[in-house]
């Protein structure tokens, strides 16, 4: 058969499965070729430039965005949520309903899930997310002291017990405050048999979902207790930080800044962040903007659920500087 002929016969296929839209087994019958053939043939179409697969994405679904923040962060997913506008309850409900799709698409069976305190994108991840049927977790487990204001606990309490009851698994809760006192406070609580217990799950998370703090801490955070005070905040930016995850400060690298700030913290450090199997970020925002992306930079994050504004910001060629407001 010479080459006009196969490309004649390509093109026949392609037209029949493509456009006719019927089966591999009704062409191969139909021509007398066997199905084999007719998939390969298929194959080559694509090769030859016969058939062009072309994907058009719907409003609202941001694949070229998503593929650049792939690419230039080195991650393994990004997923960008459409935001009617940069307003915080707005990013918040946009980038919390991705994460709870997210849930309930990639969670598997004996996930040992890691779930920060005092984010608000994550508690509108947990409200939002169905109960998955057909999985079983193993563990939630709360990475980030809850223990603070009486008026507030409840979200820290809230997060990790609803998680628990979606993926059918057991909550283990951290029993202290994310903020103690003074380093000998927070000795004094390691050694609580109970936070001892929770803090031992840290190195064997499949799945940690994280937020992103800014150097001005969330409305959430703030009325926790569980805050620094506005001139810690201050003299930790005079050190180079320009965000958090889970009160673990660092630098526009990612570069983890450590101050005496540090030993008062009970919740997961920035190493057994990078450690665990898959770590999640929920955050957006304008104000967090440089924070995600020294995230980012400093190779902690696995996939990012973000929104459209603020991706477009990580993108960007050339950054703004971090303000501390």
């Amino acid at each position: 058969m010479s080459r006009a002929d196969d490309l004649r016969l390509m093109t026949r296929i392609a037209q029949m499965y493509h456009v006719e839209a019927r089966k591999q087994a009704e062409i191969a019958e139909a021509l007398h070729i066997p199905q084999a053939r007719i998939s390969r043939l298929l194959s080559r179409a694509v090769d030859e430039g016969i058939v062009r697969i072309s994907i058009t994405p719907p409003p609202g679904v941001f694949m070229d965005l998503e593929a650049k923040l792939r690419d230039q962060y080195g991650i393994e997913q990004a997923i960008v949520a459409e935001s009617v506008s940069e307003t915080e309850e707005s990013v918040i409900a946009a980038i919390g309903d991705a994460a709870a799709h997210f849930v309930e698409t990639t969670v598997m069976d004996d996930e040992v899930i890691g779930l920060s305190s005092w984010s608000s994108s994550l508690l509108r991840m947990v409200d939002s997310i169905t109960p998955l049927k057909r999985v079983r977790a193993s563990q939630v487990v709360q990475i980030l002291g809850g223990i603070g204001s009486p008026s507030v606990q409840s979200h820290a309490q809230h997060l990790v017990m609803r998680m628990a009851q979606l993926t059918g698994s057991s909550p283990q809760f951290l029993p202290a405050p994310g903020v103690t006192g003074s380093p000998e406070s927070r000795a004094a609580l390691l050694q609580d048999p109970f936070v001892a217990e929770t803090l031992g799950y840290f190195s064997r998370l499949t799945l940690a979902f994280v937020g992103i703090g800014a150097m001005t801490p969330s409305k959430m955070l703030a009325n926790s207790g569980n805050a620094f005070t506005r001139k810690e905040l201050d003299d930790l930016a005079e050190q180079g930080a320009v965000g958090d995850m889970g009160l673990r400060f660092f630098d526009a690298a990612g570069a983890p800044v450590i101050t005496p700030l540090n030993d008062r913290v009970i919740g997961i450090a920035l190493a057994e962040v990078k450690a665990a199997k898959r770590v999640v970020a929920v955050a957006g925002g304008a104000r967090k903007t440089a924070a995600i992306r020294a995230a980012l930079v400093g190779g902690y994050i696995d996939i990012l659920i973000t929104d459209v504004f603020t991706a477009e910001r990580l993108i960007a060629p050339d950054p703004e500087p971090a303000t501390i407001s």
